[in-house]
């Protein structure tokens, strides 16, 4: 519900005789009610109606995703509007990508500029007949009028305003111009706007569904502009108007937006148009709580989509900034959010936007789609980048399987493989971490495993697959006597080259596959099993354990 006390809106000519304005200032002082209704009877219809003058920012992409929802959680439609107005600032190409990003994010409009629908045109450039049209009944009916004033004289009442501790309201003569003034000015061909009248008293109150009770006071406003002197409308008019005409029943937008109701509301008045329900949504906040901009890093839908985020994971995180089903999941499908969106359930306090959340929740969202969709994503990725050539799949598919768990983004597969084929022993050997497995007889687990890959051994288990490797593990730490971290460790760096990294049985199984199916480039810095034991062979392990020894006596000596 909405109501604005202290005004009742009378039909007058375009410009008042001086009696009848004398009346308009009595009738301002007394009340009426203004009440939100569905202009489309029972019928949810919401709209997201961006600006196309930049990229999608993710706040945008949340007030947009909370009218999708709302409008599938009632059967209503969801109408896509192109505020196009700012001439100067508006492009077809931040249009294109606006229009990319929301399909991107599986966000389809029933209603809009390229699928057309019953209240069109969809582009406010489009409308200007119309906003014409309604500026025209406005004047007839008294509610605007012409204002000649010069920008110079609007500054000096600014002035004045300030030097009064007033706000600033318009204080120029054309609300009670004679018709002879205006027709001097109109004659002279004087620039001039259509400037709405406000009552200077009563107020504004409305039942916001997310903030609850919100109020104004009608005389902070001042009479203000809906039409340009170069016949362009202002923002607060077009909106309304489009509103109206487009049977818009609620109005879920950005908080930023709220100041901007009063405006509307009188406008919605005095064109006689039933008043939508209003749900204003909070910000979305840096780390710091301050409003999330380009200067805290990605901000925009198309950068999170050149990183590598799902679209279903940004939806899920997006609609979690500010609101929640009343359990402890996170975790939502698309057609999970329909089924549990409420407005009841948004918060109206601002919601901080945590990237590392996010970034965790796109690797859930990556590792729940079906295996083979998976695995043609981490390929075809593989293969973009040189990783891989042209195979028959196998390789691809183990790789996936071995790697996931650490993936939370797509171009994270790309460093999970490169890292898996690479072996960089020589760095870890000469490392803070490297040292203790050195000096824990690394050379004599080295020696014993050589030999085991020299006769064969070794190899004949990678031919029978993790059984065989298992097997074959468990033979070799008995004949050295040793089990569990003391085993694998020093396994790990001498296989692999690393301390940490996957599974080491699935991990040793692929690089072994690596060199035999032709699936991954040689130019990818791949060394393969045969390499890597020629590397070992040529390790100096007397250099390295009487380094190692230096550099505890050093650390040794610092100490006393």
């Amino acid at each position: 519900m909405a109501s604005l006390v202290g005004l009742r809106i009378r039909a007058f000519p375009h410009t008042p005789p001086l009696c009848l304005r004398s009346r308009l200032i009595s009738v301002r002082r007394r009340s009426f009610a203004v009440s939100a209704s569905s202009p489309a009877g029972n019928e949810v219809r919401v709209r997201f109606a961006p600006s196309p003058t930049g990229n999608l920012h993710v706040g945008g992409a949340r007030t947009a995703l909370f009218n999708y929802l709302f409008a599938r959680s009632k059967g209503g439609k969801f109408v896509l509007r192109i505020e196009d107005t700012d001439l100067e600032r508006s492009t077809k190409k931040s249009e294109e990508a606006l229009v990319n990003d929301l399909t991107w994010l599986g966000l389809n409009w029933d209603e809009g500029p390229d699928v057309g629908g019953d209240y069109g045109p969809y582009r406010q450039s489009e409308r200007n007949a119309l906003y014409k049209q309604y500026a025209e009944q406005l004047l007839e009916t008294g509610a605007v009028y012409r204002c000649f004033c010069s920008n110079e004289e609007l500054e000096e009442m600014k002035e004045r305003a300030k030097q009064m501790q007033l706000p600033p309201v318009y204080m120029g003569k054309w609300a009670t111009a004679s018709e002879a003034e205006i027709e001097a000015e109109l004659a002279k061909g004087t620039p001039y706007t259509y400037r709405f009248r406000v009552p200077p008293e009563g107020s504004l109150k409305i039942n916001d569904l997310i903030r609850g009770e919100v109020s104004w006071n009608l005389n902070t406003l001042g009479d203000f502009v809906i039409m340009r002197s170069n016949g362009q409308p202002v923002y607060n008019f077009c909106v309304t108007v489009d509103d109206a005409t487009m049977h818009i029943s609620h109005v879920i937008r950005a908080e930023e937006h709220l100041p901007n109701t009063l405006r509307q509301a009188l406008i919605y008045k005095a064109l006689g148009f039933p008043m939508p329900t209003f749900a204003h949504v909070s910000l979305i906040l840096a780390p710091d709580k301050s409003k999330l901009s380009k200067r805290h890093g990605a901000t925009s839908v198309g950068q999170f989509k050149e990183m590598g985020y799902l679209p279903q994971a940004m939806v899920n995180y997006l609609a979690l900034l500010g609101w929640g089903d009343g359990t402890e999941n996170e975790f939502f499908s698309v057609d999970e959010l329909v089924e549990k969106f409420t407005l009841d359930r948004v918060n109206k306090s601002g919601a901080v936007f945590d990237s590392v959340k996010l970034k965790w929740m796109n690797g859930l969202h990556l590792r729940s789609l079906p295996q083979d969709e998976l695995v043609k994503i981490f390929e075809d990725r593989w293969k973009s980048v040189g990783i891989l050539v042209d195979s028959d799949g196998t390789f691809a598919k183990e790789a996936t399987e071995l790697l996931k768990d650490g993936i939370d983004l797509i171009p994270d597969a790309d460093t999970a493989l490169s890292n898996l084929l690479s072996y960089p022993l020589h760095t870890t050997l000469t490392s803070a971490e490297g040292k203790p497995i050195v000096q824990d007889k690394l050379s004599e687990v080295a020696a014993s495993l050589i030999s085991a890959y020299d006769s064969g051994e070794l190899l004949a288990a990678l031919d029978e697959g993790h059984a065989g490797w298992q097997k074959w593990v468990k033979s070799f730490g008995k004949s050295l006597k040793r089990k569990g971290k003391g085993l694998f460790m020093p396994l790990r760096v001498l296989l692999t080259g690393k301390v940490h990294g996957p599974e080491m049985g699935g991990s040793i199984s692929l690089i072994y596959k690596a060199g035999q199916c032709g699936a991954v480039n040689l130019q990818s810095g791949f060394v393969s099993l045969e390499e890597r034991f020629k590397i070992l062979k040529e390790v100096d392990w007397n250099s390295l354990n009487e380094k190692a020894e230096a550099q505890q006596e050093s650390v040794a000596t610092a100490t006393h």
